[in-house]
């Protein structure tokens, strides 16, 4: 019941008879609860609701209420003929926001305002960093409370912490608040302003921004450098000796004739050669073959021995860049999902607040570890050690990303699983480790005498494990040693005799320098002072979508789109893609925040004037030819490389004809040479070849290339418009080496493989979207990625489509999960119409929401965590729309008439200049961060 019953009668007699006087159940006035408190996030509300017990509301806003708006219908009528409208920023009033509520937002606010009436506080708990403070302040404007306001803020989801923080709550913070509604309006005006320019002069539905343009550039210009790159030759010697008592251990040639040996170091990455002034001997193979030949013969002595001992220290616990960095290392996890996971644990009171700059640990957070460490490892490992962070604004947070509580419990006491433990136990062996004694190593090299040659070995053996126990910070460098492991040489002693038990001949090339991933890219934006690492994961999602990158592994990949937009945008706009530059316009952002510089003064400077980025666009894009800034030149190449609407592709002219041919999709910048250019010209004259005709059709079978790789098919197509049958060309098959029988055969796919042995189903190999596989009772087994091929656990043989056989096909059934039992990430609710539940789910392309058999793509600007029912309700809606699925009977009536859209002009710099934010998880698609 919504009201109290009293007992007893109001007039205090009870009566003689019951039977002759009528008790009536008296319901009391509803009752007032202590403060109504808004966090962003459902999951967020419903774990505070439980500590703050009935007294209190706890809703969730689900993310912004209101924001600038997102695209021209989004512009209340009376502002669409204002000349900045589309920016959705009053550029002649003090760069005022223009703030809209979204459709979807206006029942979340309606319902906040009702709420707001049977309460003695508005309690705003949103996230304690710049967009949580501006979320909360964007509320409050809203909901227009007349009883009092205030400000709780906790960096981890547990009853201590957020009993201490109602107990202390504060005001908003309105330098937070300006300083995020400044970042958001300086991002709009960067990207509205570049980004239609990009449209008309290279291609449609670009975007340009203030921290992804930049981040662009410093994957094209490490492309540049693949591209200049030229590969040099090298030849060593390694020996494998064996001591007097006959322990085995491998040495490494290092000297000829007291002169150094080459190595990758002493190369010139520009001419393939031996930079200019470096005294070192070059190794043919022919020479070194000959010296392999003269030493085998030869006595080896040890000639040296050198002992150095040092010690390792634990890596500061977690900040938010760090944490995306060594997740993608050690988990595999792209930045976006290490954050979306971060955020679940977050909210389900797992661990402390994930957006961070801030190394240090609460007292609270020592205590704990200090008595996990003395009860699992013992005093000797333990070490109080409090660490200083080096960022200068470090907002985001008062501390380090920790298990939250003060037990410090692992993954496996939480009783978590997936993604999540995973995640939480990689934080908690860091937490630990933080507060562990140093590793202590000993480094021994030996210098070997054979001959008039030098060979080296070295050793590494763990003292005294210290931290090692429980973490080891990861490497970006694949090929780097792992510390931890020992690798300690045998005994051994000056003027030992050892005995070459082999001795071979290596050849290397030089390689040309790592593309970065997403970990070392973020490591980079972060050591340039460029954006900042909450935003980080968007970033990375939004280049991709951009097209402006391909990942390829764990390798993030510029494509030629971007190479033509980061050179547009260096000849013309150098500064707004200048790392310092950038930089400096992010400890501006800072310096607002900290109430140490003007907002105003500084969007006029960035917008207006002549060096305005406003007047720079006009000026510059009569001069911009469309035709020039879609041609890349690319050294070595006689052809050029044209920015098209559907790709990529070659251009030359031969005998004053233009030819043209297309780029495969996932061929990266720096591998196009000259000989694939010959090639791919060669085979578009020459047209598509037919292998021969298909024995039973009676059709040509044709090998094509297509925007996704090369293909067969099945004859021609019909004048009536229908389709021949096609197949894709697996990629352990190369297409010009391809004879008709196994084009035969990838056409005849899929293919039965035979019955499980278990329970009689069919298992079949095939090929689909994503690659080979086979597939039983809906559960598939995958071949590799790239190869297209599938090697046995034992190593005994390797198989694809074609040539796989039951075996193989179970063993790689039984790595693999039935797609068939699916389980949602969350369960949302119940559809209003007819009752089906409306759940999230992990995709190929992401996550999305579920409803029957309608499945509707979350968009990438949205967490997982802030989705709500009421938000994937028109996502689900216009899906079925698309697909003409029929709506359900409803079980009752709930649809209302839509309101009109509303809108807040703020006000300029008093009372408004200290509102806006950037969207919770991402930007609008052409903003500019």
């Amino acid at each position: 019941m919504d009201h109290d019953v009293a007992p007893h009668c109001s007039c205090g007699v009870k009566p003689d008879n019951p039977n002759t006087f009528s008790h009536r159940m008296v319901p009391l006035a509803a009752k007032r609860k202590k403060g109504l408190v808004i966090v962003e996030s459902p999951a967020k509300a419903k774990k505070i609701g439980g500590y703050l017990g009935d007294e209190y509301i706890v809703r969730a806003s689900v993310g912004h209420v209101r924001d600038l708006p997102a695209k021209a219908a989004d512009i209340p009528a009376k502002f669409k003929k204002e000349p900045w409208s589309n920016l959705g920023v009053n550029v002649d009033e003090q760069f005022a926001p223009l703030y809209v509520v979204s459709p979807e937002k206006k029942k979340v606010v309606k319902e906040l305002k009702e709420l707001l009436k049977d309460v003695d506080e508005l309690i705003i708990a949103t996230d304690e960093d710049r967009e949580g403070e501006s979320i909360g302040w964007h509320i409050t404007e809203l909901l227009e409370a007349k009883v009092p306001i205030k400000r709780m803020v906790f960096s981890e989801i547990t009853k201590k912490a957020i009993t201490e923080a109602l107990n202390n709550p504060r005001e908003i913070d309105m330098d937070l608040v300006e300083a995020q509604e400044t970042r958001r309006v300086l991002d709009r005006l960067y990207g509205y302003t570049l980004s239609p320019l990009l449209w008309k002069k290279i291609r449609p539905k670009l975007s340009a921004g203030r921290v992804q343009s930049v981040a662009v550039r410093v994957l094209v210009e490490r492309e540049l450098e693949r591209l200049a790159f030229r590969s040099g030759t090298y030849w060593d010697l390694k020996a494998e000796l064996d001591t007097q008592k006959q322990a085995r251990f491998s040495a490494q040639l290092v000297t000829v004739d007291g002169k150094k040996v080459a190595t990758g170091k002493d190369f010139d990455e520009h001419t393939g050669k031996i930079k200019e002034g470096t005294d070192v001997v070059l190794l043919s193979e022919e020479q070194a073959r000959q010296l392999q030949e003269k030493l085998k013969s030869t006595e080896w002595t040890v000639a040296s021995i050198e002992h150095r001992n040092q010690n390792r220290k634990p890596a500061p616990p977690f900040t938010t860049s760090t944490l995306q960095q060594e997740a993608n290392r050690k988990l595999n996890m792209s930045a976006r999902q290490a954050m979306q996971t971060a955020q679940r644990l977050y909210e389900n009171g797992q661990i402390t607040y994930m957006r961070t700059d801030s190394v240090t640990l609460s007292q609270e957070a020592l205590d704990a570890a200090h008595t996990r460490i003395k009860a699992d490892y013992g005093d000797k490992y333990l070490v109080s050690r409090q660490y200083t962070g080096k960022t200068k604004n470090a907002q985001e947070a008062h501390e380090a990303i920790r298990p939250a509580g003060t037990e410090m419990k692992s993954a496996s006491e939480l009783g978590l699983s997936g993604g999540e433990a995973r995640l939480y136990d990689m934080i908690w062996k860091r937490t630990m480790a933080s507060q562990m004694a140093e590793a202590q190593l000993r480094f021994d090299t030996v210098t070997i005498k054979a001959d008039e040659t030098e060979f080296r070995a070295t050793g590494r053996h763990v003292e005294f494990p210290g931290f090692f126990k429980v973490y080891i910070e990861g490497s970006d460098d694949p090929d780097a040693p792992h510390e931890e492991e020992e690798s300690a040489l045998p005994e051994l002693h000056e003027n030992d005799q050892l005995g070459c038990a082999e001795l071979e001949a290596v050849g290397h090339e030089t390689k040309p320098p790592a593309r970065y991933t997403e970990a070392t890219l973020v490591r980079k934006l972060e050591a340039e002072g460029i954006g900042r690492p909450s935003t980080y994961a968007s970033i990375i999602s939004t280049i991709q979508d951009r097209g402006y990158v391909n990942k390829s592994g764990s390798q993030l990949v510029p494509t030629f789109t971007a190479m033509a937009v980061t050179r547009l945008l260096e000849d013309y706009f150098p500064n707004l893609v200048d790392l310092q530059f950038t930089a400096q316009m992010e400890q501006s952002l800072d310096d607002i925040s900290m109430g140490q510089a003007e907002r105003l003064p500084y969007l006029e400077k960035f917008y207006g004037g002549k060096e305005g980025i406003n007047e720079q666009v006009k000026s510059h894009e009569e001069e911009i030819d469309p035709r020039k800034a879609c041609t890349l030149r690319l050294d070595g190449l006689q052809a050029d490389i044209r920015v098209g609407r559907y790709g990529p592709y070659l251009e030359r002219e031969e005998n004053g004809e233009r030819v043209t041919a297309g780029l495969p999709p996932d061929i990266a910048p720096a591998d196009v040479n000259q000989e694939t250019a010959e090639k791919l010209i060669e085979e578009k004259k020459r047209g598509p070849q037919a292998l021969g005709m298909h024995p039973e059709e009676g059709l040509p079978i044709f090998v094509k290339r297509g925007p996704f790789g090369p293909y067969l098919q099945l004859g021609e197509q019909t004048e009536d418009g229908e389709k021949p049958k096609r197949a894709s060309i697996p990629n352990n098959y190369d297409p010009d080496q391809l004879d008709l029988e196994t084009a035969i055969q990838l056409l005849a796919l899929p293919r039965r493989i035979g019955l499980h042995p278990i329970d009689g189903k069919v298992v079949n190999a095939g090929l689909g979207r994503f690659g080979p596989y086979v597939l039983h009772a809906k559960k598939y087994g995958n071949f590799d990625k790239k190869a297209h091929t599938y090697t046995t656990d034992d190593g005994s043989k390797t198989v694809d489509i074609l040539t796989v056989d039951m075996d193989t096909a179970l063993e790689m059934l039984s790595k693999s999960k039935s797609r068939g039992k699916a389980e949602p990430l969350k369960v949302l609710g119940e559809h209003p119409e007819d009752g089906k539940p409306v759940e999230i789910y992990e995709g190929k392309f992401g996550p999305y929401v579920k409803h029957g058999k309608v499945n509707a793509t979350i968009p990438k600007e949205t967490e997982i965590n802030d989705v709500s029912l009421e938000a994937a309700l028109p996502w689900l809606e216009a899906k079925a729309t698309k697909m003409g699925v029929k709506k359900a009977a409803k079980t009752k009536s709930t649809t209302k008439k839509a309101a009109k859209k509303s809108a807040k002009k703020a006000p300029t710099k008093t009372a408004a200049a200290k509102k806006t934010s950037r969207k919770k998880t991402s930007k609008t698609a052409n903003d500019g961060e």
